[in-house]
């Protein structure tokens, strides 16, 4: 469902509207012939899987499923900008770290910026990448301030188009 979604619609024959939403039924119907055991998958199956992620990743609304975040499409989805909170934060690697320092944080292969909103997800986020996790904070209020615009993803996650380094300090 997340691949689907998120990164290669078109693999499953879906077309995402603007936002990142498609009819249920239209993932269902392929999610339905990928496992033999999924025959029976339903939006109700959908919803209660959704409910129960840890990462709250995906939303149903009125007969439409979307992903919040993480996209690689090459589509950019529209988000509406919204007023962050004072300080965000981003894990990453201590290699990392050195360029965002000079560079800024930039999506890479993802359509935005993905920040945390306490330190403990940041961690967990860079920890998939290297033991030795190095947290930024970032000074969003502030970049909000100077129009760098920032985006909801869930209660955790935060997207952002761009990070200029003089947003971004070290833990």
């Amino acid at each position: 469902m997340s691949h689907a979604l998120r990164h290669e619609p078109w693999l499953y024959e879906l077309e995402l509207d603007e936002e990142g939403w498609v009819s249920v039924e239209a993932l269902l119907a392929i999610l339905r012939t990928i496992k033999k055991e999924w025959t029976n998958l339903s939006e109700v199956d959908l919803a209660k899987m959704i409910q129960q992620s840890s990462k709250k990743r995906h939303e149903i609304k009125a007969g439409k499923i979307r992903a919040l975040y993480g996209h690689s499409t090459s589509q950019k989805l529209l988000k509406e900008a919204v007023e962050p909170p004072e300080i965000l934060y981003h894990g990453t690697t201590p290699e990392f770290a050195l360029i965002i320092a000079t560079e800024g944080l930039k999506p890479m292969g993802r359509q935005y910026v993905h920040l945390s909103s306490d330190v403990e997800t940041a961690r967990q986020v860079g920890e998939r990448k290297s033991k030795k996790t190095v947290i930024l904070l970032i000074k969003a209020r502030h970049a909000y301030q100077s129009k760098i615009k920032f985006y909801r993803g869930n209660e955790h996650v935060w997207l952002a188009d761009y990070i200029l380094p003089e947003f971004v300090a070290v833990i």
